[in-house]
């Protein structure tokens, strides 16, 4: 039937195969369904602007929703009140100390459940291991109170989750997050959703379409993230 949406495909557990072109689908964006989440399939994934995203006992969902949540480095906004805790500094900032720990954090289990299981701790730390993910780490005296992980492509970073232990650490970690790396020439930052949480922080719906277009000019640019300098100001 003329303009009927595409159908999500069902991807080969044994072969990474390329993802389809997201623009066609509905907002909801599920594109495709199975596979694995090899460090190959994860890398293709996010440089064609896609992510898992699924519940335990499902095979893998990958999804390109419309719009898409980011976060842009000159709008961030930082209330007030969670200013007067940067400057109260009484934290420690760290870079890929201990990332399998930080998304096991994330992946605790919660009232509204969790999508950071198992297997996806373990996909993303073998991303890690290769270059491909990064974590940063909230510090209070020696205690591990905050942190948020993502997936980088170029000049653009995907936050996947974080999470807190101490009130106000997650919000710690994401400013931390988008101040540092845009000094370290990351220019797009990606939320997936724009959540009322991460609304108050800046983040704003981007059409899927100026998105994928951005990915584009930014997935092949040179950007070090090995020991990038970490700052809230």
């Amino acid at each position: 039937m003329t303009g009927a949406r595409p159908v999500p495909l069902h991807l080969p557990r044994q072969r990474v195969v390329p993802f389809p072109d997201p623009r066609p689908y509905d907002h909801e964006g599920l594109l495709a369904f199975g596979g694995d989440l090899s460090v190959a399939r994860l890398q293709l994934a996010y440089r064609s602007g896609v992510f898992p995203w699924y519940g335990e006992g499902l095979v893998p969902l990958w999804w390109s929703p419309d719009p898409r949540g980011v976060i842009d480095p000159t709008r961030l906004h930082v209330p007030r009140r969670l200013q007067r805790v940067l400057r109260a500094g009484a934290f420690t900032l760290t870079w890929n100390q201990c990332f399998r720990v930080v998304m096991e954090e994330c992946g605790r289990q919660r009232a509204e459940g969790t999508w950071v299981l198992p297997e996806m701790v373990t996909a993303y730390t073998a991303l890690h291991a290769a270059g491909g993910a990064h974590s940063l780490e909230v510090w209070h005296d020696a205690a591990l109170v905050g942190g948020v992980y993502g997936v980088q492509v170029g000049a653009l970073f995907a936050a996947e989750s974080m999470f807190h232990r101490r009130t106000d650490m997650s919000k710690v970690a994401l400013v931390a997050l988008v101040r540092s790396l845009a000094q370290a020439g990351v220019e797009l930052f990606d939320v997936q959703f724009v959540t009322p949480h991460l609304q108050r922080l800046g983040a704003q719906p981007l059409p899927r379409t100026t998105y994928l277009d951005r990915l584009l000019q930014l997935r092949d640019r040179q950007v070090d993230l090995r020991a990038p300098e970490l700052r809230v100001d």
